[in-house]
């Protein structure tokens, strides 16, 4: 009975969340004309979503270039996201980071790079155990020709893997900052149990595939 309990409560969910990917509203988002963030003081932004934005934060404050990352919530049709409204799958929000960084010492392709080399790029709808819309892939372009990199790399990494990349490509819109307890979180929560066995691992295997990007 538990047992059939569970299922149905999973697919009561899941169908919240494909309705909320689903619905007009969140159409719009997708198909929406991109937003380009203007450069300030030599620094350009960039976002993306790949599961818990605390691993993703991490990930990208260890690239050389990058000057700050923050997290937050990007891809959905509300205003005003928080943690417990997103992590109900109906926004259409994911948890996302915004990666300040200067483009003379890493390009926007080399974050996409860092994007896909630091994922399970097939998994659908989350990372490892973290699994619901809210933890979807999206990475998030401003303009034409960012939207012709993504696209590139993502069609070669399919044909490499000889598999579907999950990651959905999305004009960026806007990104709404996260809580404050959620930023550099594993800086301030080494020894949380999700840090220990997730997110650090999850850096640990991205740094040995990509030890020329790892800051000194």
């Amino acid at each position: 009975m538990k047992s059939l309990i569970l299922s149905l409560s999973l697919m009561v969910l899941f169908s919240c969340q494909n309705k909320a990917q689903t619905n007009p509203k969140q159409l719009a988002v997708q198909t929406a004309d991109p937003i380009e963030v203007p450069m300030k003081d030599g620094k350009a932004k960039a976002y993306f979503a790949s599961g818990c934005f605390w691993c993703v934060e991490n990930i990208y404050e260890h690239v050389k270039g990058v000057e700050e990352v923050i997290s937050g919530y990007s891809g959905g049709h509300t205003k005003n996201p928080t943690y417990e409204s997103s992590n109900t799958g109906k926004t259409g929000h994911a948890e996302a980071v915004e990666v300040i960084y200067d483009p003379n010492v890493v390009s926007f392709a080399t974050l996409v790079d860092v994007y896909f080399g630091s994922q399970n790029p097939t998994q659908v709808n989350g990372q490892g155990g973290d699994r619901g819309s809210q933890y979807r892939s999206i990475i998030f372009y401003q303009n034409e020709e960012q939207k012709k990199i993504i696209e590139e790399k993502k069609s070669n990494l399919a044909k490499k893997l000889n598999a579907t990349i999950a990651a959905e490509v999305y004009p960026f819109q806007k990104f709404w900052i996260a809580e404050d307890y959620h930023q550099d979180y594993e800086k301030k929560n080494p020894n949380n149990p999700y840090i220990q066995n997730v997110s650090i691992p999850r850096y640990e295997r991205f740094k040995a595939k990509f030890p020329e990007l790892i800051k000194d």
